[in-house]
């Protein structure tokens, strides 16, 4: 069987990454002088009530290493896999892709390995690697998941507002859409992905009008949608944010929220989806 391998950004369920049996290779999250290996040493909950306490100074991300990769697919070969997909985080916001890659290249272990770069991140890259691992599952040879996932990817994308831009600057992952919010104050950041990396896909006044207009995205895409979650990082307004949802998407969404890796870069506040279209 083919085993997919992604990395601690996916922001998966970890019933969802048992269901499956993905690989998650973890990124460290660093508080000050202290690094956490993510979902090891920090869970999500642990994460954000140490953010929020604000006793620290903003963390930062770090890649995993190639040894960290080397270790996964060891680990798959073992177990009998007969090829491996890797599933990354985007390259234009990470090294974890190239950390993959130099691991597939020294690999000794004869299975081949086929690393992909997502163009992604958060639980749309986790979207990504469950359609892989179920394609694997139905008993697909290599070039298969790995076209599955080629192709899943480059239909799936992030729509969701931020409380705000500042965490994203901090963090040198706001790129061109900095010029886009600029220094305004009060407005409610809404953010996508394009060409691997945040693009700003609107800016409003309030908090409402922000969820809206996810609402609204949703909506305009119909039923080019095949698969719906939320993903979030527990604000006030969740609960009504999924009622409005369900409204204009009735199916019954997967809901995660946002662990160490994107909440590092997000901060808190965040409502949004990720999806997949036909």
């Amino acid at each position: 069987m083919i085993r997919i391998v992604t990395d601690s950004s996916c922001d998966l369920p970890e019933e969802v990454i048992e269901e499956h049996r993905i690989a998650v290779v973890p990124l460290t999250i660093r508080f000050g002088s202290a690094d956490f290996v993510d979902r090891e040493e920090l869970t999500v909950d642990q994460f954000w009530d140490r953010l929020l306490a604000g006793d620290d100074d903003l963390p930062e991300t770090a890649a995993p290493s190639v040894g960290r990769f080397h270790s996964a697919y060891t680990s798959l070969s073992a177990e009998g896999a007969d090829g491996i997909v890797v599933i990354c985080i985007s390259s234009a916001i990470s090294a974890t892709h190239q950390s993959a890659v130099l691991a597939a290249e020294q690999f000794p272990g004869g299975v081949p390995i086929r690393v992909i770069d997502s163009g992604l991140v958060s639980a749309a890259l986790g979207m990504v690697a469950v359609e892989a691992a179920e394609t694997a599952a139905g008993g697909a040879d290599l070039d298969r998941v790995e076209t599955t996932a080629r192709t899943s990817a480059s239909m799936s994308n992030l729509f969701a507002t931020l409380d705000t831009v500042d965490f994203l600057k901090r963090g040198g992952r706001i790129g061109a859409a900095a010029a886009f919010f600029g220094n305004l104050l009060d407005v409610k950041p809404i953010i996508t992905f394009r060409d691997g990396a945040v693009q700003a896909a609107g800016r409003v006044r309030t908090r409402r009008k922000a969820v809206t207009a996810v609402i609204d995205h949703v909506r305009d895409l119909g039923d080019r949608i095949e698969r719906l979650w939320v993903v979030h990082s527990d604000p006030d307004d969740l609960g009504d944010f999924i009622s409005a949802l369900s409204r204009v998407h009735p199916a019954a969404p997967l809901v995660t929220r946002l662990g160490p890796v994107v909440g590092t870069h997000s901060g808190p506040g965040v409502a949004g989806v990720v999806y997949r279209l036909g």
